[in-house]
């Protein structure tokens, strides 16, 4: 269990750096438009899934360990 928090983690790190390559793309004249916004969004809530998750499998380890 806690190497597919890892591996999970992993895509959400994957998936976030998508998200910021497709926001980045997206903002031709200004980053101030919906698309750029939306994708930004998108890509911090999976970096934020990411490092929860990461929090999550040492704190489990962590617990086992006792």
């Amino acid at each position: 269990m806690i190497s597919s928090l890892i591996s999970r983690a992993i895509l959400y790190f994957a998936m976030g750096a998508l998200f910021i390559f497709f926001a980045v793309r997206s903002a031709h004249d200004t980053m101030w438009n919906i698309t750029t916004m939306l994708l930004a969004v998108i890509a911090t809530l999976d970096f934020g899934m990411g490092f929860k998750l990461i929090g999550l499998h040492f704190k489990l380890k962590r617990d086992q360990k006792k």
